[in-house]
Parts: structure tokens; C-alpha cells; sequence
């Protein structure tokens, strides 16, 4: 099995369930020593016990917390005394429901965990941070195309892409890349249509090309490309000038 990863220090913060989970699974497989969190204790608990490989630390928290998101990177420092690469994959996912219904606690409940708490850890990594470390933000096909009936959650993920792309020119001179993945519909257990059930997933099958919706396993493989495959590509590539 390939060790890519080994000796990496990799955050993954909504590690306990979905695209979290998956790829901190995969990761794992390829050696990376992964600090895991998530605001679920026990769902965080059963993903560290499928990391088999590697030695791993899970901490359980809410990303829209300042305090306990500097907390989190003080700890990790501590424990290894650097940061690699850092996935925001935190995440809240939306119901349905017409703008003039949307309340101040639903609208925060999307905002502070998928934009403010990618914020919060993005912030507390960067002065850590070496050339050739990365991260890779989670948006949506919702930060890419508006959706009747989502208006709070396309307003946080079109943000995350803004956000994201910021970064990247911010760090880039430093040799730090940033990047996002937004997946449409991934079968997940906090997948809205998911939890709506069968029904619902037939339905919107309909308009995804391949047919079915897309794996948490799949968006974990670009995830790892991403903070990785530039440069295995780049050494593979030949210039003919």
C-alpha cells in the first residue's frame, strides 16, 4: 500500500461521519498522522477506531468557536509539532425553506459552522504553516448555481468559494495552496434528500447524468489528489518548449 502521506500531519474537521470520515480513512491508509474533529462525540470515537494505520488524536468541539478552534491547533502543535495540510470539511447541511421563513438560528446554524468555522481554522492554522502545505475547503454545487428554497446555505458556500479563493492569493507567494471541492449530490447520512428517503433520492436522480448520486469515497480520492497530486503530477509532466 502507498505510504504518500507518511509522516504528514493532516487536520480533517467534520471527520465524524460522510466525506470526513472517508477520507480520513483513506488517509490513514496512506500513513498521514490525522488530528480528527468533529461537534459528535461518538461518531468522531468510531471513525478514529477505522483509522487503523498511523497514530491519530480526535477532539470534539464546535467549529464556530474562536477559542475552541485555537485551542485545537495550540493542542495539535503540541502533540506534533507541525501542520501539513487541513481539510474544512465542517459542515451543516440545509432543509428546504422559503427566505421570508428563515430564522436568525437556522441562518446562524449554516453561517457559523460552514463559512465562520472554515474561517476560524483556516486563520488559527496560517502562521503555522510551511511551503507546500495546503487546504482544501468543502463548498457545493450550491456555492456554484443558486436553488430556490436555500438561500442560507448557498449564501455560506458561495462565500466558502470567495473565501477559498482569497486564500490561495494570499498564500500562494508562500507556496501554500488552497483549494475546494463542491460536490453535488453525495450520498451521505446528513444529505437532505438522503434523510427525505428513497423517494426523494429517485427523484432527484433523475437529473445526475451517471445515474445515481455520487460517493463520500469519491470526493475523498479528489480531496487527497488535491493536496497532493500537483505535485506528483508536476513530476511526471515533461516541457517541451
Amino acid at each position: 500500500m502507498s505510504k504518500s502521506f507518511e509522516g504528514k500531519v493532516i487536520i480533517i474537521t467534520g471527520a465524524g461521519s460522510g466525506i470526513g470520515r472517508a477520507t480520513a480513512i483513506k488517509l490513514s491508509q496512506q500513513g498521514a498522522a490525522l488530528a480528527l474533529a468533529d461537534i459528535n462525540p461518538p461518531a468522531l470515537d468510531e471513525t478514529l477506531s477505522l483509522c487503523t494505520l498511523g497514530s491519530h488524536t480526535a477532539s470534539s468541539f464546535d467549529v464556530s468557536s474562536t477559542t475552541e478552534c485555537n485551542e485545537f491547533i495550540t493542542t495539535i502543535l503540541k502533540n506534533h509539532s507541525k501542520i501539513d495540510h487541513i481539510f474544512n470539511c465542517a459542515g451543516r447541511n440545509p432543509t428546504s425553506t422559503p427566505t421570508a421563513d428563515i430564522t436568525d438560528e437556522y441562518w446562524d446554524s449554516l453561517l457559523n459552522t460552514n463559512l465562520k468555522g472554515t474561517f476560524n481554522i483556516t486563520r488559527a492554522a496560517i502562521p503555522h504553516l510551511k511551503s507546500g502545505a495546503s487546504f482544501v475547503n468543502v463548498s457545493s454545487v450550491c456555492g456554484l448555481q443558486p436553488t430556490a428554497g436555500f438561500a442560507a446555505y448557498c449564501a455560506s458556500k458561495y462565500a466558502v468559494i470567495g473565501f477559498s479563493k482569497c486564500i490561495a492569493l494570499e498564500l500562494g507567494p508562500k507556496g501554500i495552496r488552497c483549494n475546494v471541492v463542491a460536490p453535488g449530490y453525495i450520498d451521505t447520512p446528513t444529505n437532505a434528500l438522503v434523510v427525505a428517503g428513497k423517494e426523494a433520492m429517485e427523484e432527484q436522480t433523475k437529473g445526475v447524468a451517471m445515474g445515481r448520486f455520487g460517493t463520500a469515497e469519491e470526493v475523498a480520492d479528489v480531496v487527497i489528489f488535491l493536496f497532493i497530486g500537483f505535485e506528483a503530477v508536476k513530476k511526471k509532466v515533461v516541457i517541451i518548449q
